[in-house]
């Protein structure tokens, strides 16, 4: 049975499974490593130009390390998860540093890297060394936990190493490249988490999910029963044809980012803007949904007048600079900052 799951996976791969991505055929493990860490919670359609300009921008490990922080969340800007980039770049930096820059070739050995968990480590491992390792992102979790009928709780540690150890049971003594891509594309683009395709699956036909006629139900992951909610206002501040921004912490929503300031409520902004020269408006209201909460952000533009010496406006503790419209969106910026910039009238034209 497990040689039959296996090879049926291959063959299937072979045939109908994905062949043409950018990061696919090659064992440099510096583009492996990229697409793996670019894909997390984000799909392959989204993925691909942002790999693409990635790479022309920073071309291999000692590229990425050598650039500023800035310089590397300006190019991950707009794919979100921001901690992602910011590993990255303290990855390529460890690897440079204490490994000559060249990547450890075993999948324990890229693990204790950061950013680079288990599973991230065992795709690159398989796809560059041809190690015997069993990866579990989230759609090969799916397919395997529908096929296997696991329907131990994988939002619980233990459930989630049980999971892999039987993963390790299902790989075959040959082909693991073939194989691990095969679960990948089966979890993308057949074994989807609404409404899977089961009839063009290779391996429906003794599917324990498919024949208690219930797949949606698998795999089993505890759900908070709510999402969180969180309102802020933004103020735009604009003058001379530049917008004020301000690079935000380096922990928490959108670590370190370049983002307009933001107040708690509309009675903290009045507070902040209390005699300043100029006129405000009122722009729609941005709906951003993050991980764990949905946020409400409600934009307020204030234009001071040109004769204003755009200084002596914000006190200490919050340090800023003006930006021509074109340098900030060349800068890292959060998704809907950047969205809203590129949809409103341009600075350069605001005298």
């Amino acid at each position: 049975m497990t040689q039959s799951f296996a090879s049926r996976v291959v063959a299937w791969q072979t045939a109908h499974g994905r062949h043409d991505l950018p990061w696919q055929r090659t064992r440099d493990p510096y583009r492996v490593w990229l697409s793996e860490i670019m894909l997390q919670q984000t799909q392959v359609a989204t993925v691909v130009d942002y790999y693409r300009r990635f790479l022309a921008r920073f071309p291999d490990v000692r590229a990425l390390a050598a650039a500023p922080q800035d310089d590397v969340l300006a190019a991950w800007s707009g794919l979100g998860y921001y901690n992602r980039a910011r590993n990255l770049h303290r990855c390529a930096r460890q690897i440079v540093r204490e490994h000559g820059g060249h990547f450890p070739p075993t999948s324990q050995e890229l693990a204790a890297l950061p950013g680079i968990g288990a599973s991230t480590a065992a795709a690159i491992a398989v796809f560059c060394s041809g190690e015997r390792a069993a990866i579990l992102d989230g759609n090969v979790k799916r397919v395997l936990a529908r096929w296997l009928g696991f329907d131990a709780d994988l939002a619980r540690a233990g459930g989630a190493r049980a999971l892999l150890e039987r993963a390790r049971e299902l790989l075959p003594q040959g082909g693991i490249e073939a194989y691990t891509q095969g679960l990948m594309d089966l979890g993308a683009t057949v074994c989807l988490a609404r409404s899977p395709r089961c009839e063009a699956c290779p391996v429906a036909r003794d599917c324990h999910a498919r024949g208690e006629g219930a797949p949606e139900r698998y795999p089993v992951r505890s759900r908070n029963a709510s999402r969180g909610r969180r309102e802020s206002v933004w103020l735009w501040l604009q003058w001379r044809g530049r917008l004020w921004l301000q690079q935000r912490p380096a922990g928490g929503v959108w670590p370190s980012l370049w983002s307009l300031p933001e107040y708690p409520d509309f009675d903290a902004l009045r507070g902040a803007t209390a005699g300043w020269p100029g006129r405000g408006e009122a722009l729609p209201a941005i709906h951003h949904a993050l991980t764990h909460f949905d946020w409400v952000l409600h934009p307020r533009r204030w234009t001071l007048p040109t004769s204003h010496s755009g200084d002596g406006l914000f006190v200490a503790g919050e340090p800023g600079r003006w930006w021509r419209i074109d340098d900030a969106l060349s800068l890292g910026l959060p998704a809907p900052l950047r969205r809203l910039l590129a949809a409103e009238t341009p600075l350069a034209a605001i005298s």
